[in-house]
């Protein structure tokens, strides 16, 4: 046990002599030593002390290779040694006032009591230094090896320090695997209420791991069924809608959780939280849009473009990243599109508006278009992913032959501008926009068929008295449209 601690940071005996010497105590805490037992790699070091923050800065003075205090005033100090960053708190306590979104932190003087106010036992075993002597007064290293979390004390009293505890259940449930003990569960449950009291930041970086983790699933789950979601993200437990003998269709929450592993199990580079949002979100405009259809039919009409407003709004009050709430709006509005294309009919027009309003988030598109069939019918699920393939490989080809990724007219802006006999303004862009879509249509044109038509288009704005002559090429049909009844992934079950 001694080498899998050592192996966290191999300058913290040293660092830990150094407070021995000084008459403070230092242990290594926490995630770490967690982590450590259970063979994981980890990337924080995290220390605690009985030296209060001052009385820290003096010890590792001339020995630090850097040091930052920007969470001395929560009795933290953050240094870096050797290519190792590590961090250390003075023995703390924290509790929320009732009325108040930041904790109150008092210092102490105990190890144990220290490891008593931490969230779980899995969190509560400690190293002291030097010597890396294994502390654990709250077993948890027995619910390391039962996979379960529990609170030190009375998980009341846990949650009413923190509440965001609360939270840090559901995540390391994803994060780990692990279970949750029944009477944290059961204190979840009761005090549901109490993570209002929390930042939006916190919780956001809290549900953000969450979803993240390797077992999101269970994550989720627990939020929804302690009624925590319904505080945080209450758009997931509403998917949960009512299904009676005459009106069967999916189960929409149940629909949300198998999108999110089978887009999951499409990842290449590790956790994309874009995509996992936009798979667990996709289809929270439903319960919005349900209607009961003649012949026991239920449609769900433009569910996509409402489900893309909440997201914009519950992504918004999270405080997410504004890059980070666009592009998961917007997949959330494009999950549809694909199930227009039907078995293959749409044109190389349709295709070329596909890619040109999927944008960059094409790839992810992709794998949240194929996640979205969750039918057990085999045979139509074979369908789906067949015509899928043939969409990609028109994709490709289409790529390879106009370069669809960078599409724009033939006619830049001054062409526009000397073509017609117009200044800068916003003509010039009524006239781009009428290019592209004209480039978007019929493909790659040359420039002089698209100087005919833009005189074309410039008499009938008034613009030009008379048009070089030029023949108009044929109408192609319009772009298939995603909102539908039930598309074939997501067909009614009994």
């Amino acid at each position: 046990m001694t080498e899998l601690l050592r192996r966290v940071a191999p300058v913290a005996d040293e660092l830990g002599a150094r407070f021995a010497a000084a008459g403070h105590e230092l242990a290594l805490v926490g995630g770490p030593v967690r982590d450590a037992l259970l063979r994981r790699a980890g990337k924080d070091v995290d220390l605690t002390t009985d030296a209060p923050p001052q009385k820290v800065l003096e010890i590792i003075n001339g020995w630090a290779d850097n040091v930052w205090t920007i969470g001395i005033e929560f009795g933290t100090v953050g240094l870096r040694k050797n290519g190792h960053e590590l961090e250390i708190t003075t023995y703390r306590s924290e509790s929320y006032d009732p009325k108040s979104r930041k904790p109150e932190v008092s210092y102490g003087t105990s190890l144990v009591e220290d490891l008593r106010r931490r969230d779980f036992a899995v969190n509560a075993m400690a190293a002291r230094l030097p010597g890396y002597e294994f502390v654990d007064p709250f077993g948890g290293l027995t619910d390391l090896q039962r996979k379960v979390l529990r609170t030190p004390g009375r998980p009341e009293d846990s949650f009413s320090d923190d509440p965001l505890r609360m939270m840090r259940a559901a995540r390391f449930a994803s994060q780990l695997g692990f279970t949750v003990a029944p009477d944290v569960v059961e204190a979840m449950t009761n005090m549901a209420g109490r993570i209002e009291i929390v930042s939006a930041e916190r919780v956001r970086e809290e549900l953000s791991k969450l979803v993240c983790g390797a077992y999101p699933r269970e994550g989720l789950a627990l939020l929804v069924d302690t009624g925590l979601a319904a505080h945080v993200l209450p758009e997931l437990p509403k998917l949960r809608l009512e299904i009676d003998e005459h009106h069967r269709h999916k189960d929409v929450y149940e629909h949300s959780l198998i999108v999110l592993e089978q887009a999951i199990a499409q990842e290449e580079n590790g956790p994309d939280l874009v995509l996992r949002l936009a798979a667990l979100l996709h289809d929270i405009g439903k319960p919005k849009t349900r209607r009961f259809e003649a012949g026991g039919r239920v449609s769900f009409h433009h569910h996509e473009v409402v489900g893309a407003k909440m997201t914009r709004k519950r992504l918004t009050e999270l405080r997410y990243p504004k890059d980070v709430i666009n592009e998961v709006s917007r997949l959330v509005e494009l999950h549809l599109r694909f199930h227009g294309y039907g078995t293959g009919e749409w044109t190389d027009s349709a295709v070329r508006r596909y890619v040109r309003d999927a944008g960059p988030l094409l790839s992810r598109l992709h794998k949240l278009t194929r996640a979205d069939c969750t039918t057990r019918n085999k045979r139509k699920a074979d369908r789906l992913r067949r015509t899928y393939d043939d969409l990609e490989a028109r994709i490709d080809r289409l790529a390879e032959e106009e370069e669809l990724a960078s599409i724009r007219p033939e006619i830049d802006g001054n062409e526009i501008q000397a073509i017609l006999g117009i200044k800068p303004g916003p003509i010039v862009g009524k006239a781009y926009k009428f290019l592209l879509e004209l480039r978007l249509d019929r493909g790659p044109i040359g420039k002089e068929t698209a100087a005919e038509e833009l005189r074309r288009w410039g008499v009938e704005q008034g613009l030009l008295s008379s048009a070089e002559p030029g023949a108009d090429g044929p109408a192609e049909p319009a772009e298939p449209t995603g909102s539908s009844v039930q598309h074939e992934g997501e067909e009614a079950e009994s």
